[in-house]
């Protein structure tokens, strides 16, 4: 086992200009850890994913494993071990031979590697289809022939490149429970890379969020990204359905929102008038607002039932479109009317609109101060 650290390493491709998929990303992933990198699409995950293994050019700065300076060291000499989006197994070969091949190619005796493929497929629940072909199973079960493979090599590293993206969706939540379990188990330092947020949030220690050209936007815990995104990208892409995010201004009390002012107190004020901060961003997740007799008008226009739950989508009179979570036995109407009202303003979040960084608010809001409630 190892850690693993990004020294300010780019990933550049030639063009005019050129294009920049990995940029000066700087990340320390602690030896056991399991980190997840996510983003959209163009964010340069699987790039960095890659530029680990040694798949990908390090065109700027380093990459270390455990300590070692693996920049220039080719891909079987870093002592990692990849699970890719694709299962990538031989059809002529039974699991077994599968999960053992790596070890066959380096030589290790039949006995140890029957033993070591024993071991992981228990690990797995895979016994009993060790004499298969992968025809014969399903796509979980491929998947976690690939898991074995990977596993029985005992890297220092696991890299792993989407790899549920090919399950469907009941499989997926199984399996996800199944991978951060067996890497709680094993303890070996995991870089895990998906562009599902819900994944990366119920399974890594820490989740690393990245913005299109491969830029690192925030490295915390799921609680700490859900609570305190740090700007207006980690706040929107964090949390399904997206966070509500709504231009507002600034005054002299705090942030003005149609007839709404959210309080903030002197010092928070007086930071934002030093910066010459006027223009915010206001944030308010779907499931921190709720139906009320009195509250802020919204003119629904979807509505998405879950059972438990349901999203009703829609716009206030300022034209700005919301998304409110409500009980399941509330049926708001298409074309009807609605009123959401929030009243912990320690829900609020506020961003400089110029910049996208938060303005820190909720350490100072009292907690009963009522707020989208006129």
């Amino acid at each position: 086992m190892a850690d693993v650290t990004y020294d300010e390493a780019s990933r550049v491709y030639p063009g005019t200009p050129p294009v920049r998929a990995v940029d000066k990303l700087s990340l320390e992933i602690a030896d056991g850890e399991f980190l997840v990198l996510v983003g959209p699409s163009g964010s340069g995950k699987s790039t960095a994913l890659r530029m680990l293994a040694g798949l990908e050019d390090i065109n700027e700065g380093r990459i270390l494993i455990g300590g070692r300076d693996v920049t220039n060291v080719p891909p079987k000499n870093r002592d990692i071990a990849m699970v890719f989006q694709s299962y990538a197994l031989y059809p002529h070969m039974t699991v077994a031979e599968n999960m053992g091949f790596a070890l066959k190619l380096r030589g290790v005796n039949k006995t140890e590697i029957a033993a070591k493929v024993r071991e992981a497929a228990g690990l797995l629940d895979l016994e009993k289809y060790l004499d298969r072909k992968p025809k014969a199973l399903s796509g979980g079960q491929r998947q976690r022939v690939a898991m074995g493979r990977a596993i029985v090599r005992e890297p220092s590293v696991f890299l792993m490149d989407e790899p549920l993206s090919n399950l469907d969706a009941k499989l997926r939540v199984e399996t996800r429970a199944n991978i951060a379990g067996l890497q709680a188990r094993l303890g070996t330092t995991t870089v895990y890379v998906t562009h599902d947020q819900v994944e990366a949030m119920t399974m890594g220690h820490r989740v690393a969020v990245l913005a299109p050209g491969g830029v690192l936007q925030q490295c915390d815990t799921p609680r700490e990204l859900y609570d305190r995104p740090t700007n207006v990208f980690v706040a929107g892409f964090i949390g399904s359905p997206s966070m509500n995010l709504i231009d507002s201004t600034l005054t002299s009390e705090g942030v003005k929102f149609g007839d709404i002012v959210i309080p903030l107190t002197r010092e928070q004020l007086a930071e934002a008038s030093s910066k010459g901060i006027s223009n915010v961003v206001l944030g308010v997740r779907p499931e921190n607002l709720t139906l009320a007799d009195h509250g802020m008008p919204i003119t629904v226009s979807v509505v998405e039932e879950l059972g438990a739950e349901s999203f009703v989508h829609g716009t206030n009179e300022q034209g700005d479109r919301f998304i409110v979570r409500a009980e399941a036995r509330t049926h708001p109407s298409v074309g009807g009317l609605i009123r959401a009202s929030v009243t912990d303003a320690r829900h609020i979040h506020v961003f400089d609109k110029s910049t996208g960084l938060r303005l820190d608010t909720s350490a100072a809001v009292p907690a009963d101060a009522v707020v989208f409630n006129k």
